[in-house]
C-alpha cells in the first residue's frame, strides 16, 4: 500500500513547540499574535460543514497524479485506460478534439473511506466555437469500472455518484441554463440519464461553469463526508472556491470506484485530465456520534429527494406533441361543424320538398 501523507492540520495543532518558535510567540505583541490567529483560522479548510474539525491525508493509492507512473495495464498499475484516453507527459488525454471518440481512465483499488474529498483539475479546449463543441467529461464514483456508453463515455443505469460537466446543450429551449453546466445525478441502477434534457429530472443540483478554451487552471472540488455531498468549482482563475451544490442526506457506500470518462459525437473536444487527489477526512466526531451504530448502505439514495420518480417527461406531452394534439382537434371540429351543416342543410331540403 503507498504511503499516505497528512495534507494540512487543524488551527489547534499549530503550535510553538521549538525553542525558536516559544521566543518568536513571547516577543509578539498581544495585537499581532491574534492577527496571526485569526489570519491561520480563516485561511485553513479543516473544519467540516457541522464544524466538526477535520484532517485531511492525501491518499496515493487512490489519486492520479504526474508523472503518472500508477498507470497501465499491468496488474500492478492503479489506473487502467480505457478506450482512446492516452497518457503526455502533461496530463490524461481522454479524447481527441476529433468526432466520435470515448476514453476513461479508472482507479483499480476500491475506496472504503468513510468520508472523502477529491479533487480535480482538468483542461477541456478545441478549435469548435460556442455550442459548436461536445460533448463533455464526467468524475465517477461507482460500483462498476471499466464500462463503456452514452453517458460521457460510461454506461447508462449505473450504480453511484456521476458528476458532469457537459458542454453541449441538447435542451435548447430552455434559455436560463448557461452551458457549460456542472450538475451531480446519484444512480441505483435503474435511473437513467436523460441527454435529450440534459439530465434534468435526475440531478441534484447543479451551476454554470465556463471552462473551455481557458489560459487559466479549471478545478472541480467533490467533497463527501457524513453523508453530505458538496461540490466546488475553481474556473474563474481567482484561486478561489465557488460553491456549486451542497446537498444532506446522500448515502453512498463504501468499495467503489474512481474514475473519469469523456465522449465526443458530431462535435468534439479534447478532453485532459491533468490530476485526481483524494483525500481521506478524518472527521471528529463526538463521543455520541462514534457510538451511533453506523448502518450498512448498500444501494446509492438520496433522502427527502424524489429520484426514484418516473421521468416528469413521461405522462406530459411535449410542444410538439400539443401543437398537432391542438391542431387535429380544430381539424376535427371543423370536421364535425362541416358534416352537421350538411346534414342540417340536407334535412332543410327535404322538409322544403315535404311542404310543397
Amino acid at each position: 500500500m503507498a504511503a499516505t501523507m497528512m495534507r494540512k492540520k487543524s488551527a489547534s495543532e499549530i503550535g510553538s513547540k521549538s525553542p525558536l518558535v516559544r521566543s518568536f510567540y513571547r516577543n509578539m505583541s498581544l495585537g499581532t499574535y491574534c492577527t496571526l490567529v485569526l489570519l491561520l483560522a480563516s485561511s485553513s479548510r479543516c473544519r467540516g460543514d457541522d464544524s466538526h474539525e477535520m484532517e485531511e491525508f492525501l491518499k496515493r493509492e487512490h489519486s492520479l497524479i504526474k508523472p503518472y507512473q500508477g498507470v497501465g495495464s499491468s496488474s500492478s498499475s492503479h489506473w487502467e485506460l480505457m478506450g482512446d484516453a492516452m497518457i503526455t507527459t502533461d496530463h490524461v488525454r481522454l479524447t481527441p478534439d476529433m468526432q466520435s471518440k470515448q476514453g476513461a481512465v479508472w482507479s483499480r483499488i476500491p475506496c472504503h473511506l468513510r468520508d472523502w474529498e477529491l479533487q480535480v483539475h482538468f483542461k477541456i479546449h478545441g478549435q469548435g466555437k460556442k455550442n459548436l463543441n461536445g460533448d463533455g467529461l464526467a468524475v465517477w464514483y461507482t460500483k462498476e469500472r471499466m464500462q463503456t456508453g452514452p453517458v460521457f463515455g460510461n454506461k447508462d443505469k449505473f450504480v453511484g455518484l456521476g458528476v458532469f460537466v457537459d458542454t453541449y446543450p441538447n435542451e435548447e429551449k430552455h434559455l436560463e441554463r448557461i452551458f457549460p453546466y456542472v450538475l451531480a445525478m446519484v444512480g441505483n441502477g435503474s435511473l437513467s440519464y436523460d441527454h435529450e434534457r440534459d439530465g434534468r429530472h435526475t440531478e441534484l443540483g447543479g451551476c454554470t461553469a465556463v471552462v473551455r478554451n481557458l489560459n487559466h487552471e479549471t478545478f472541480i472540488f467533490i467533497r463527501y463526508v457524513r453523508r453530505r455531498l458538496t461540490v466546488m468549482i475553481d474556473v474563474d482563475g481567482q484561486h478561489e472556491w465557488r460553491d456549486c451544490l451542497d446537498i444532506p442526506g446522500v448515502r453512498l457506500p463504501q468499495g467503489y470506484y474512481f474514475g473519469a470518462s469523456a465522449v465526443t459525437g458530431d462535435l468534439s473536444d479534447n478532453h485532459d485530465l491533468i490530476s485526481m487527489k483524494l483525500y481521506q477526512l478524518t472527521v471528529i466526531r463526538s463521543k455520541e456520534e462514534e457510538e451511533e451504530k453506523e448502518e450498512e448502505i448498500t444501494i446509492p439514495s438520496v433522502d427527502n429527494l424524489e429520484l426514484l420518480k418516473e421521468d416528469p417527461s413521461e405522462g406530459r406531452m411535449s410542444g410538439i406533441a400539443i401543437f398537432f394534439t391542438v391542431l387535429f382537434s380544430l381539424l376535427g371540429c371543423i370536421f364535425l361543424v362541416v358534416i352537421g351543416l350538411a346534414i342540417y342543410s340536407h334535412w332543410n331540403e327535404n322538409s322544403r320538398k315535404r311542404f310543397y
